[in-house]
């Protein structure tokens, strides 16, 4: 496997960075997990606009074009290979002091892996997870946007590791005020009556593109979704939930908390969807 870093494309054993680098030192850094599938990778621009936004966000000045970007992913892909996988492109702020200031990081730095990845049992896709809601809140949105990407994840590590302990693959995180905001790492959508409901992003969840996708294809399949305020109770009494993520995908969820979610099986329109979605990532992309 060769890893591009700061300029060159490195066997994986050679990609190494500074330990003054702001990445590693605090988290300061940016980052988009990216999937491709038969050689498509999957809304490409859309991850490198999230990526933009989330740089300018925290003041970080990128000196690569988007086109600049775009290029070396799918270079990534094709020097190593892969056309079906899952693309981690990282921005850092650079090496610098020991102290917080980026104002001692002249560069950033620029790091993609192409690689496999599998975030759940296949099982889990037929079947459904049984997840749980964890004790760590999410990162109040006043302190930290979520819109912003960043290397810091140690709010919802904590969050994965809560779920685990409870003996579950994910875990449902809430916000301050006891609303639903994502899951560690995955957005959430529930059905009722026929209408998908997922938490408006003010209430702490990611603006997710794979969550946009799924937004984009109800539209298309005339489903109805709304963006609203959630708690566990309606969550408890959906006919149906599933979550999206670039690495989850489309899963569907049968329980929360003990208490399983409709029949306890993936619904038809988790279903419907899913199907829909994997019928758009080979063709909704940018060509390797």
């Amino acid at each position: 496997m060769k890893i591009f870093l700061d300029g060159e494309f490195v066997e994986k054993e050679e990609a190494k960075i500074s330990v003054f680098d702001h990445g590693l030192l605090y988290g300061d850094g940016i980052f988009e997990g990216i999937r491709i599938y038969k050689s498509c990778v999957y809304r490409l621009d859309e991850h490198l606009e999230r990526l933009e936004y989330s740089a300018k966000a925290i003041l970080l000045n990128m000196p690569w074009t988007r086109q600049e970007l775009s290029d070396l992913v799918c270079e990534s892909c094709r020097i190593n290979g892969l056309s079906d996988g899952y693309i981690r492109l990282i921005v850092t702020r650079g090496v610098g002091s020991l102290g917080l200031s980026p104002n001692s990081c002249p560069k950033p730095s620029l790091i993609i892996i192409a690689d496999k990845i599998a975030l759940y049992p296949e099982e889990c896709y037929t079947e459904g997870l049984k997840i749980v809601t964890v004790p760590t809140r999410r990162t109040n949105a006043a302190a930290l946007n979520p819109g912003v990407k960043s290397l810091n994840y140690l709010n919802n590590i904590m969050a994965k590791v809560e779920a685990a302990q409870a003996g579950a693959l994910e875990g449902i995180m809430l916000n301050d005020q006891g609303n639903v905001a994502e899951c560690t790492g995955d957005n959430l959508f529930i059905v009722h009556k026929g209408v998908i409901f997922t938490p408006h992003a003010s209430n702490g969840a990611l603006r997710g593109i794979t969550r946009q996708a799924v937004i984009d294809l109800a539209s298309s399949e005339g489903l109805q979704v709304k963006e609203v305020n959630l708690t566990r109770y309606e969550i408890w009494n959906a006919d149906e939930c599933f979550l999206t993520g670039t690495a989850a995908e489309l899963i569907p969820v049968v329980g929360l908390d003990s208490r399983a979610i409709g029949d306890g099986s993936p619904g038809p329109i988790t279903q419907k969807l899913h199907a829909a979605f994997h019928k758009e990532v080979s063709t909704h992309g940018t060509m390797i």
